[in-house]
């Protein structure tokens, strides 16, 4: 059984072992691995995202040389298991927080955290905790000001860290940065965080920001973001466009 000891070949090994075939071939399809697309020739075996998240639970304490060779793999699985395992290195008990944060904060800049699911299983609570806990959201600007796709979906979906402590500052903050690009993996991020603001600290976060700024929004990112208002409501935001 794998565990903390395990080499990056031994568990990449193991994931070929677990993959499913036709799991792969609907992995390859959902995310878009095609010549142009955002996931173009990424790499899937085929493994349910709850066997690779318990399979980290039993590599707590995987060495960050050996993250690292496993965030190098052209497996999209064996990239999103190191992600995982150095969240679960990062929560850990006594655990040196911010050589963890910087682990992360170069993979995604070498390119390695490239793909939404990479993105959304990290961002917050790897770097969004412990920028919240330092009590400064501006590295997130700095990300969601970045022109790479990856980086800058990783400055919006950093936020919801700010919106489950009740603060919506730092996605407010954010907001003006991505509002203009109509990139799909953006709009969707940026609406997504502002109905989480409205869900999860104020209904009257969302209003007013839509009251201010829907005519601005693209549809993708409006649609997300009213999901949960009323159809009037949603009428009304959507004729402001």
């Amino acid at each position: 059984m794998l565990d903390a000891a395990a080499s990056a070949a031994d568990i990449v090994a193991a994931l070929v072992d677990l993959g499913d075939p036709d799991r792969a071939a609907r992995s390859r399809s959902f995310f878009k691995t095609g010549p142009g697309e955002y996931g173009e020739g990424d790499e899937f075996v085929g493994i349910r995202v709850p066997e690779l998240r318990k399979l980290a639970g039993r590599l707590r304490g995987l060495p960050a040389a050996t993250i690292t060779e496993l965030l190098d793999s052209p497996l999209h699985e064996a990239r999103l298991l190191a992600l995982l395992t150095l969240t679960a290195n990062f929560v850990a008990r006594d655990s040196d927080q911010a050589f963890w944060v910087a682990q992360y904060r170069g993979a995604v800049r070498a390119g390695r955290v490239n793909n939404w699911d990479l993105v959304d299983c990290s961002a917050d609570p790897i770097l969004g905790a412990y920028l919240l806990a330092a009590g400064d959201f501006s590295e997130l600007l700095d990300w969601a000001s970045a022109e790479d796709l990856w980086q800058r979906r990783v400055g919006i979906v950093g936020t919801a860290a700010f919106i489950n402590a009740g603060r919506p500052d730092a996605i407010l903050g954010v907001a003006p940065l991505v509002v203009g690009d109509r990139r799909d993996l953006i709009q969707k991020a940026l609406g997504w965080m502002l109905r989480e603001a409205g869900k999860r600290v104020d209904r009257a976060v969302l209003t007013d920001y839509l009251d201010g700024h829907a005519a601005q929004m693209g549809r993708t990112a409006l649609s997300y973001a009213v999901e949960h208002l009323s159809p009037e409501e949603r009428a009304r935001y959507r004729a402001m466009r």
